[in-house]
């Protein structure tokens, strides 16, 4: 379930419970876990020439949030060529470190990270401590980051980017206007909650002992980042997160929360959901009937999917921690902070998971399976 859930949290070590067939049979969840069922449905019925009926068509429309039908096998085709070229970017990157590291093994730890970082799995079978080994590694830091994000930010932002960066010109600056009201939110949220997260777990952990305390200031910016882009729904972790400060606790829980982008390898309840709250609320509090992001009219039934996203997330991550409390004797913060990552489908954990009894796991496993079909799903079916 951690697995095709793109999860990340894992009752055992990866690295040394499993073969490397078991490994195998992990990454191969992981891959169709990050970009879904109805995507490698399309790659299916694509290699066996398969034509795709009305009913096949609009699945895919809807799965990838596209304006229309037209196009649908090129689109799915670009997807799995861009996945796999920007996996296999990574994982060379990564053997840079690892192979001297891990020697020939450090090949298939490169590519089997790289792959988890790209989905947001946060599965890694490289130690008990997930990253922290490499914490103030800026190889290691950049390249998990850098793919986490690009897994993040959605297929169709990255079409809408190399679209205008297409169309740029010295003398047409404006057409860095024509991103779709889609990249827009994307684009700007993804850098204002990276950036919000950052300063506020720099600030809060600089000097804790048990965490930023030793670190100088370059290594204790680089992993602040790191760990403000973890918490998006990649699991991976360069600080113990039980040693945290309650201060960065909440931080970490309402990043966790809002997670990604739509249309990407994310979870929570996507950033284009929580933007538009906000601008519901600006637009309530300053009195206005219109509710306008980037001065464009928001509709209200993008207003009111937002407000059951968000509700019904809530209600998971609600029950799950009352249910979890009453089999567990952990502290709220730890039952919490599990929770509403099962539920983003992030995989951070404060010690807790390893501890999990058989309810536990099972409560969790429901947790991080309704987090990812989505609560909208849910509720229609």
């Amino acid at each position: 379930t951690t697995s095709t859930c793109v999860t990340g949290l894992v009752t055992v070590p990866t690295y040394s419970t499993w073969s490397i067939f078991g490994q195998i049979v992990i990454l191969v969840l992981i891959q169709c876990g990050g970009l879904g069922a109805v995507a490698f449905m399309s790659l299916f019925f694509i290699m066996v020439h398969k034509k795709l009926n009305l009913k096949d068509s609009q699945l895919i429309q809807e799965a990838f949030n596209l304006n229309s039908m037209s196009g649908l096998k090129v689109f799915i085709k670009k997807v799995f060529i861009w996945t796999f070229s920007i996996e296999a970017i990574g994982a060379i990157l990564y053997m840079i470190v690892f192979v001297p590291d891990f020697g020939i093994n450090g090949i298939w730890i490169s590519i089997f990270t790289s792959i988890s970082a790209f989905c947001n799995a946060g599965l890694d079978i490289i130690g008990d401590v997930s990253l922290c080994d490499y914490a103030t590694n800026p190889l290691i830091n950049s390249v998990t980051s850098l793919l986490i994000v690009f897994g993040g930010l959605g297929f169709i932002v990255w079409w809408d980017i190399v679209r205008v960066i297409k169309e740029f010109r010295p003398k047409n600056i404006g057409c860095l206007r024509m991103l779709t009201l889609h990249s827009k939110i994307v684009l700007s949220a993804t850098f204002s909650l990276i950036i919000f997260g950052a300063l506020f777990i720099l600030l809060f952990e600089y000097n804790n002992p048990l965490t930023l305390e030793k670190y100088s200031l370059f290594d204790k910016i680089q992993i602040s980042l790191f760990q403000s882009i973890t918490t998006r729904t990649a699991g991976f972790a360069t600080l113990p997160q039980e040693n945290l400060t309650n201060a960065s606790v909440l931080i970490c829980m309402l990043l966790m929360f809002i997670g990604g982008s739509p249309v990407g390898t994310a979870g929570g309840i996507k950033t284009i959901t929580f933007v538009s709250l906000l601008a519901v609320a600006i637009a309530l509090i300053r009195n206005k009937r219109d509710v306008v992001i980037f001065k464009r009219n928001l509709a209200t039934e993008i207003a009111r999917k937002a407000v059951a996203v968000t509700f019904m997330s809530f209600i998971i991550i609600f029950v799950s921690t009352v249910l979890l409390s009453l089999t567990m004797d952990n502290s709220i913060t730890d039952i919490l902070y599990e929770t509403i990552s099962a539920t983003s489908t992030v995989g951070l954990s404060r010690n807790l998971t390893y501890s999990l009894n058989s309810i536990g796991k099972i409560i969790i496993i429901i947790t991080m399976y309704l987090g990812r079909v989505g609560p909208i799903s849910l509720a229609i079916a």
